[in-house]
């Protein structure tokens, strides 16, 4: 990782513990925004532990591409958590066969970029 790269994700670690430190959620109500707020600082130590020896150059920038993009989601709605995509379960696709890893294989590629560490650590 270059220094430059570095002082990046420092950046975007240090930016999302302040977000945290100032978050409101949108209900105004205390009790849930601590919750909020424990879980933006959950979520952030999370993804930067599991992701700290990932040494790929082009896999640090779809990370950091991430980062950004749910910091900016989040900020813009209001709401901490990722926003879960909405394609139906199975579409048009038979139990089996071709259809079924076609449409398998679509919405593995339709996955938004904000969510695509989401599922690993759930």
């Amino acid at each position: 990782m270059t220094a430059v790269t570095r002082q990046q994700v420092l950046g975007l670690y240090r930016k999302i513990f302040r977000i945290a430190r100032k978050w409101q959620s949108a209900s105004g109500q205390a009790e849930e925004t601590l919750q909020e707020k424990e879980y933006i600082k959950k979520e952030a130590r999370t993804l930067f532990h599991k992701n700290k020896n990932v040494t790929d150059p082009k896999l640090i920038k779809q990370c950091i591409e991430e980062c950004e993009a749910r910091i900016e989601i989040g900020l813009h709605y209001n709401i901490p958590y990722p926003r879960p995509i909405h394609l139906p379960p199975m579409g048009l696709a038979h139990q089996q066969g071709r259809m079924l890893r076609h449409q398998e294989k679509l919405r593995k590629i339709s996955k938004p970029i904000y969510l695509k560490s989401h599922d690993d650590i759930s």
